[in-house]
């Protein structure tokens, strides 16, 4: 298979991977959103993905009361009720390299945003997922006849408890044994399910 990689000025190389060569074609015009915005979309197609492979429904609140979606999962096994519903508030950003080494990387998050995330008890519990993307929007999406590959990766965590330390913003510790997948999201609402925390 052949890649084609933009190249300085605005043209694309073709690199050969086999017998089926991709003919040079100019870069594409992206759209003149601000990146930030496309972040936004990004995160919300990562979540979309994940909920589909998890076989679970989303609703967006409106008005948006500061958490960006509800996340529910239906199942006879649900100690409770048949559906069990968490929050979940998406954050997006390139200042994280991917992979990052170690337990756990900084995110930084405005005291009001994170009192919110920490509140508890709660009768409908939150968790916050971080997505690490690459600076570029070129990097952000790769398409194979067999996958489509969305980068980097989203990260989760239940800040509950989590106490304010900044005068305005906190620094909190996201784990990275925690990918957000579609495992990840089944086994957070089995424990919730039964009755536990996320």
């Amino acid at each position: 298979m052949t890649l084609a990689h933009p190249e300085p000025g605005g043209t694309s190389r073709a690199e050969d991977h086999g017998d089926r060569p991709v003919p040079l074609r100019a870069a594409p015009l992206r759209g003149g959103l601000a990146t930030t915005a496309c972040m936004e979309t990004l995160q919300v197609g990562y979540l979309h993905a994940v909920a589909a492979a998890s076989g679970c429904s989303l609703a967006q609140p409106f008005p948006d009361n500061g958490v960006d979606w509800h996340v529910s999962h239906g199942s006879s096994h649900h100690a409770a009720d048949d559906e069990v519903t968490i929050k979940v508030q998406l954050k997006c950003t390139y200042q994280v390299a991917p992979s990052p080494p170690g337990p756990s990387f900084s995110f930084t998050l405005d005291n009001d945003h994170l009192v919110k995330l920490a509140r508890t008890p709660v009768s409908v519990h939150k968790i916050l997922v971080v997505m690490l993307v690459p600076r570029t929007q070129e990097e952000w999406l790769r398409a194979r006849h067999d996958r489509l590959e969305l980068r980097h990766c989203c990260y989760w965590t239940n800040l509950a408890g989590q106490q304010v330390t900044g005068r305005r913003r906190t620094t909190v510790r996201i784990p990275t044994t925690r990918i957000f997948d579609d495992r990840a999201l089944c086994d957070i609402m089995s424990r919730v399910g039964a009755g536990g925390r996320p």
